[in-house]
């Protein structure tokens, strides 16, 4: 197959644009964009759970727990014991975690703008109605289901 006519090619190549962008931003103020993505997933009056952080974000533990221990060392987030469960522990923003999230989500609404002002509403929601599409076809698990890749 021709990669201009493979939809994962287009979902990968734009997303790795996206990602560029938001990347090149974020380290104008030395952050990064998984670090802005945390912070916008943190629940800014009562934290989020550390456990709930990852499933809620779509990332690894691993993955989650480098970019939370660089994002407490930068000062933007506390960790609180939990107190519904002494276990576990809630990630909570500082004030300066506000300001970067505010700038995060400011990031996102100017580039949601731009896209919105050059493609037509009627357009946003067919894409948003490919990708549901998309991500209910992979959530099936029955793509592969009879193939000759067996």
């Amino acid at each position: 197959m021709q990669k201009e006519k493979s939809i994962d090619h287009h979902l990968r190549a734009t997303w790795q644009a996206v990602a560029k962008m938001y990347n090149e931003q974020a380290s104008k103020h030395g952050s990064t964009m998984a670090t802005a993505f945390v912070l916008l997933n943190i629940d800014v009056e009562n934290g989020t759970s550390s456990t709930a952080l990852g499933p809620l974000m779509g990332m690894e533990p691993t993955s989650l727990s480098r970019i939370l221990k660089t994002i407490e060392e930068k000062g933007a987030i506390c960790r609180e014991r939990n107190p519904e469960d002494g276990r576990g522990v809630i990630i909570k923003l500082t004030d300066y975690g506000m300001k970067m999230r505010e700038l995060s989500k400011e990031t996102v609404i100017i580039f949601n703008n731009a896209v919105r002002e050059n493609i037509s509403e009627e357009k946003i929601n067919h894409f948003f109605e490919v990708t549901e599409t998309i991500n209910n076809l992979i959530n099936k698990r029955d793509i592969f289901k009879e193939t000759i890749l067996k």
